[in-house]
């Protein structure tokens, strides 16, 4: 699924048989917050670009309040990879599925990001994908609040991305957040995790110039 204006991204990315190691590349974030033996849960989120006429767009999901960890927030399809999953791959490609609706066959997987480490302890690998523009989103009242877009030219624009402060653990975080545009909702707030991510893809981008 070429895209006029974009890199062949998949040169950007790790290998889709060649799953990237280690802990996270933002431990630094972390330090003195996580237990120094701590098991990290190993999760798996897909990170879904969609090509429109206006441009390629960036599919995120925001949780509902309801759930155990980062309830409310925007963030990728994605979760827990079970026992029972091929691999992480296919972990996204069924959380995606059980959460929005998204069938494997709308997808055409690119490649991976840099793992990277979670507060609540997971370790999150990033699968880049492009979507099947003609997708309708069903979301699960359960899971899901809402199913939004954003043009990746906004979230890789180079003021796109700042540093925020915020109180964790009774101790300051810096953590990354994405600009709002004119308009957005607040709820719609792209931080933390989802934010590093992006990060980390605009760098692989970068990489490539």
């Amino acid at each position: 699924m070429p895209t006029p204006g974009l890199p062949n991204l998949s040169h950007a990315l790790h290998p889709l048989d060649a799953v990237p190691g280690g802990p996270g590349w933002n431990l630094d974030e972390l330090e003195g917050l996580l237990p120094r033996e701590a098991r990290r849960t190993e999760a798996s989120v897909l990170v879904g670009l969609v090509p429109r006429d206006a441009g390629v767009q960036v599919l995120f999901t925001r949780r509902t309040e309801a759930l155990r960890h980062h309830a409310g927030q925007v963030s990728f399809p994605g979760g827990r990879i079970e026992a029972d999953d091929a691999g992480p791959l296919a972990a996204a490609l069924r959380e995606a599925d059980e959460e929005i609706g998204l069938l494997p066959s709308q997808v055409e997987p690119l490649g991976w990001l840099d793992p990277l480490a979670t507060i609540t302890g997971y370790r999150v690998l990033p699968a880049v994908a492009w979507i099947e523009p003609g997708f309708v989103p069903r979301p699960d009242p359960g899971e899901v609040a809402e199913v939004f877009e954003v043009p990746l030219a906004h979230l890789l624009a180079p003021d796109s991305l700042v540093r925020v402060d915020i109180l964790f653990a009774g101790r300051v975080r810096h953590v990354l957040e994405v600009r709002a545009r004119e308009g957005d909702a607040p709820s719609r707030r792209i931080w933390g995790v989802t934010a590093s991510i992006l990060s980390n893809l605009r760098d692989k981008l970068e990489g490539m110039q």
